[in-house]
């Protein structure tokens, strides 16, 4: 029996004879790490659909300025906007945390009733399961927080542009924004694409392989 397959087995018995009975209290933290899942994909779905709203409109900002009664009225619409995206940034940070958090919770607790294992063969084979499985998942946590911080960067380059924008229009100067709007929206491309990998990634830890026990 393979290794991985073995682990797999252990934890399947483990949660169906003991369910309510498991020492490290597996099917809890369990259920905490795929509800922690779904938060994260939620909030990075209206992550998403808010830095698009707030590029779009960065790019007609120029327009609207001209057609505007009240510049400094149109800045703070703006401002007010991508102070929204950086809520939203910030609140996928720390659902990110959260989700880093519970999968330290369920590897833990598989570990530690693992240690309780009588058997050397068995308590060996499934800690060298456990430790690969766990090295794998941080791996994508790893580029999930690099993808965060990203957008962070992304925020405050768009914040630049803004202020930037402004203090040219007070000078009575239009700049060229269009070479800042396309980076921002490339890096964003890449950043939601590494994002939706670090989700399908622990969906497939948690469907291929927890959830179905």
């Amino acid at each position: 029996m393979k290794l991985s397959t073995l682990f797999w087995s252990f934890l399947a018995c483990s949660l169906i004879i003991s369910c309510q009975r498991s020492p490290e209290k597996l099917p809890k933290f369990k259920q905490e790490f795929k509800s922690s899942i779904a938060k994260f994909e939620q909030q990075k779905e209206k992550t998403d659909k808010k830095i698009e709203e707030g590029v779009v409109e960065l790019t007609g900002i120029e327009k609207a300025l001209e057609e505007a009664k009240n510049v400094d009225k149109e800045f703070n619409r703006v401002y007010g906007n991508w102070n929204r995206v950086n809520n939203n940034v910030e609140a996928l940070y720390r659902d990110y945390e959260k989700l880093k958090n519970d999968a330290d919770n369920l590897f833990s607790a598989m570990t530690e009733q693992t240690a309780s294992i009588n058997d050397t063969k068995s308590r060996t084979e499934l800690m060298s399961a456990i430790t690969k499985i766990k090295g794998d998942y941080n791996v994508n946590l790893n580029r999930t927080e690099k993808a965060v911080t990203k957008l962070r960067g992304l925020h405050d380059e768009a914040m630049d542009i803004i202020k930037g924008l402004e203090v040219a229009v007070a000078l009575g100067q239009i700049s060229e924004i269009n070479s800042g709007l396309q980076g921002i929206e490339s890096k964003v491309a890449d950043i939601m694409a590494d994002l939706n990998q670090s989700i399908a990634e622990s969906k497939a830890l948690y469907d291929d392989k927890i959830g179905n026990f």
